[in-house]
């Protein structure tokens, strides 16, 4: 049992995607940071990266420059500037973005210290890994001047660092301040992700794969050596699903001390009064543009499908997504119009001039063919979404009753075309579909079902594994889908024929599965504060150090048991 008195008096969090959106880390976050900052109040600071921006500013930061001002002086001493403030999500937890770049001229010296310490291997690491490993370190010395400044010497100070991106603040707090505990938490191995997004079989070999072979395979050796020196050097280690676990035991040598599912906070759910409203407009909205675009109406019942999520094509299940679309092309039993739209962000130049047009003067006297895109999407020709819908013909022409929309931006509310947030626009949609083939935990159906959508996942992402354990399960609201090496066809499948049934099916049915999903994100939404139990269990860890006179590096007699929460 864990003695709650054994509480850290400050904590840190640490990602790339703290106030930038790449995926679903960022959403991870977002939904916790309002109850961590009910626990914990200003004793609880996130740390971004300060990315530049087209215009200059961070809409998700509310700047402070009244804050922290001892701080930010003697970081500026180090040569590193930062912004402090509140992160513009609920809770408005106080949040530190860093500027890492000065470092770039201290990065040859950097990585060889590294490398003498901790045998950190970054003689093959491009830009993608450098910029956020020395982000990484940016965010330890950030963090080492923040306590020398700021807190009591016998303070218990905990930070949490999120994937390999990160890893080198663990290893810089383990030289500097080792009396602060670390966690690290991986949400997918580089390895696993790697090899999966490669179009290889990775289930069937999985127990023949040797990670450093593999790691240099797919060219992700330095990443690779990052993401397993810091889940073996960090005081605790965690990851968020039984199947990553598996991963990190083979590819990282390192079982994780926890497992911790990600959760949902339900209050991003528009309450009962005004849902029905909320979830109205998006419709009208997402038939609105998709109307304007196609240049052809579309009834009040279409069916509504979202995908969504990071563009992974084969990783996220994108290509059985466009596959079972095409199966539902020309089959007879789809009786209503079908309307599939892919959030997908990929690089783009902005709003289409045509769709910009049609929306403000809609023509559907002449419908068009062959239109897909919201946003000018840059190398289109070879994009994998769009030669895959070319491949099925899914032209969208006038005489299909099934339609398909490519957004390829991120929905923040000033996209051009919708400027509706992500969460405005989803609660409007019927069904989700993410038949995922690597997902190590799979945020985007938890999302779904807490807005009331039912969704489909797969059962080799983790959600949809842990959702299978629970005792309630009963599979209604919650379609899960066995998927393996090989079987894209029989998936295929099974996902056309989700779709078809569920858009013959009453509308009595349709609200009976779709009204209970809430209270199953609860369920998976509780697992969220078991970090907090976590924390106190490496507070207690530290408390030890302290109390032995401890002062190197090996932690041998304080290390975790394994627990699962």
């Amino acid at each position: 049992m864990v003695n709650i008195q054994l509480q850290p008096d400050f904590i840190f969090e640490i990602s790339w995607e703290v106030c930038n959106k790449v995926g679903g880390i960022h959403t991870v976050l977002c939904t916790k940071a309002r109850l961590m900052q009910e626990e914990w109040g200003d004793r609880f600071v996130m740390i971004g990266p300060d990315l530049p921006t087209l215009n200059g500013i961070n809409p998700e930061l509310l700047e402070d420059k009244t804050l922290f001002p001892v701080w930010k002086a003697q970081l500026q001493e180090k040569g590193l500037s930062v912004r402090a403030g509140r992160w513009n999500i609920p809770g408005q937890p106080l949040v530190m973005l860093i500027d890492f770049t000065p470092l770039f001229r201290q990065k040859n010296e950097i990585f060889t210290a590294l490398w003498i310490r901790y045998h950190l291997d970054s003689l093959s690491g491009q830009w993608d890994y450098i910029e956020p490993a020395c982000f990484g370190y940016a965010a330890g010395l950030a963090i080492e001047c923040f306590y020398r400044s700021h807190l009591n010497s016998t303070d218990k100070i905990v930070a949490q660092f999120h994937e390999w991106m990160t890893g080198a603040g663990i290893l810089c707090l383990e030289n500097l301040a080792p009396q602060i505990a670390t966690v690290f938490t991986t949400h997918a191995t580089v390895v696993g992700r790697a090899i999966a997004g490669s179009g290889q079989p990775f289930y069937s070999t999985f127990p023949a794969i040797h990670a450093e072979t593999a790691a240099r395979e797919m060219n992700v050796i330095s990443k690779h050596s990052l993401e397993k020196i810091s889940a073996n050097i960090a005081d605790c280690f965690t990851c968020v699903s039984e199947f990553t676990a598996r991963e990190c035991e083979k590819f990282l040598d390192k079982q994780p001390d926890f497992i911790t599912p990600n959760g949902f906070d339900p209050s991003f759910v528009p309450p009962p009064a005004i849902f029905e409203a909320k979830r109205a407009a998006a419709r009208a909205k997402v038939r609105s543009v998709a109307a304007a675009l196609f240049q052809q109406e579309l009834p009040e019942d279409t069916l509504l499908i979202i995908k969504s999520g990071r563009y992974e094509f084969r990783n996220k299940g994108i290509d059985l997504f466009i596959d079972s679309l095409a199966l539902l092309k020309n089959d007879p039993q789809l009786k209503r119009t079908l309307l599939a739209v892919i959030f997908v962000p990929a690089s783009h130049t902005g709003p289409r001039d045509l769709l910009v047009e049609s929306l403000a003067h809609p023509d559907f006297l002449h419908p068009r063919t062959g239109e897909v895109l919201t946003h000018n999407l840059q190398a289109a020709e070879a994009d994998p979404v769009m030669k895959r819908l070319r491949g099925h013909n899914l032209d969208n022409s006038p005489a299909s009753h099934v339609k398909v929309l490519f957004v390829p931006t991120y929905l923040d509310g000033e996209d051009g075309i919708f400027n509706m947030p992500y969460y405005d626009i989803l609660l409007g949609f019927d069904l989700a579909i993410f038949p995922s083939y690597y997902e190590p935990w799979g945020y985007t159906p938890l999302e779904s079902l807490a807005f009331h959508i039912p969704a489909l996942t797969t059962s080799l992402s983790g959600f949809g594994a842990a959702v299978r354990q629970l005792p309630d399960y009963t599979g209604d609201g919650v379609f899960i889908i066995d998927r393996k090496d090989g079987n894209e066809k029989e998936v295929a499948a099974a996902i056309s024929g989700i779709i078809r049934d569920y858009s013959r099916m009453p509308a009595a049915e349709v609200e009976k599965i779709a009204a209970p999903q809430l209270e199953s994100v609860h369920i998976s939404g509780g697992t969220i504060l078991s970090i907090a139990i976590k924390w106190l269990m490496i507070s207690h860890c530290k408390k030890a150090c302290k109390g032995s006179g401890y002062s190197g590096r090996s932690r041998r007699p304080f290390l975790l048991p394994q627990r699962r929460i």
